[in-house]
Parts: C-alpha cells; sequence; structure tokens
C-alpha cells in the first residue's frame, strides 16, 4: 500500500517568555518539546481538526510515541521563534512529523515525531478517524 504523504506546512510564531528559560536566559530543552506540541496542534487545527471535538466525537486521540529531536542553536529570552510543522507520512494509526522551529531565519532546532492515534477510554491503537483521513487527503491533491 503506497504511503500517503501530505504536502501542508504549518507555521506558527512563539515568543520566548521567561517562565521558559534558565537563568541565564537560555530555553530549557524540554520546552522545545512544549513548542513543538502547540505547532502540531495548530497543525490540526488549521486542517479543521479540532482534538477536543474529536475526543468527544469519535473517542480519539493522538498521543506521542516516538521522539528524534536535534538541537543546533539555543534561544533565548525573548526570541520570536517560528515552529513549522509537517506531516510526512500518514500510516493507518500514526502520523510522523517533521518539525523545525527558527529564529530570523536560523535553524535552532529539528525533530522527527511519530503520533499515534488512540481511543481515549482505554489507550489502545487505534485507526485514524474518517473524517480527519478525509481532510489529509485534501491537501494531497492541492
Amino acid at each position: 500500500m503506497p504511503v500517503e504523504r501530505p504536502s501542508f506546512k504549518h507555521h506558527m510564531d512563539v515568543r520566548v517568555y521567561y517562565e521558559d528559560t534558565d537563568m541565564g536566559g537560555v530555553v530549557f530543552y524540554a520546552n522545545y518539546l512544549k513548542y513543538m506540541e502547540r505547532g502540531r496542534t495548530e497543525w490540526l487545527r488549521a486542517l479543521g481538526v479540532n482534538q477536543s471535538d474529536l475526543a468527544a466525537s469519535e473517542q480519539r486521540g493522538f498521543m506521542v510515541v516516538r521522539v528524534d529531536v536535534r538541537y543546533i542553536s539555543p534561544a533565548r529570552l525573548d526570541d520570536l521563534l517560528l515552529i513549522e510543522s509537517e506531516v510526512t507520512r500518514m500510516g493507518r494509526a500514526s502520523l510522523h512529523f517533521t518539525q523545525s522551529i527558527f529564529r530570523n531565519g536560523e535553524l535552532l532546532t529539528q525533530s522527527n515525531i511519530q503520533v499515534c492515534c488512540v481511543e481515549t477510554v482505554n489507550m489502545r491503537v487505534a485507526a485514524i478517524p474518517e473524517s480527519v483521513r478525509i481532510k489529509l487527503a485534501a491537501i494531497t491533491q492541492e
């Protein structure tokens, strides 16, 4: 079966606040994962998928199962970051994202993240709902 490759790139800005940094004003490494989570959430939202609605109507949610992050250069207090998110592969129950974080065009962080669709009642792997697949298929044909 061929692997679908959605081509929709989503961009969002995130400002670095004091709470994101250590005493030296450098972003704590785990906070990049939070920025990427927001990027994936807004990617889905821009696609027309609201995760709260998906959980309520389809009893489905997405859970991170694999993360590979490369830290290249640190972000600092007050930086305006650009979070770029793109799906590189879609399986029956998973989405593979590539995400990059930039500051003024400079690449700071690069990641590959796999999320798995699960049933919210038991957290078992489940197929991505057809309602989501239809929206993903629409962007592959643009």
